[in-house]
């Protein structure tokens, strides 16, 4: 299985998710990524788990599932397109 991303960090402040993603930290807005992690608490927040292709991560007591790409707006069919081309 090849490996997607390497995601080194997931931690959270009162209205954020900070990524550590490739080498590159993010901060990004939960409003605007998540409903689900801006209402949940600490605890439902900490219990993730990061894919082993690193394509994403996952809550398990939230349901919820954030793509990596999804969050670096990267697009792999558009990437694949171009190198076709």
């Amino acid at each position: 299985m090849s490996k997607f991303h390497t995601v080194n960090k997931v931690a959270f402040n009162k209205n954020e998710i900070i990524l550590s993603i490739d080498g590159k930290m993010l901060r990004l807005p939960l409003k605007k990524i998540s409903g689900k992690l801006s209402k949940a608490s600490l605890h439902e927040r900490q219990a993730y788990e990061i894919s082993p292709s690193g394509y994403g991560i996952h809550w398990p007591l939230l349901d919820e599932d954030l793509s990596i790409d999804g969050l670096l707006g990267i697009n792999h069919q558009r990437l694949h397109q171009k190198k076709a081309a």
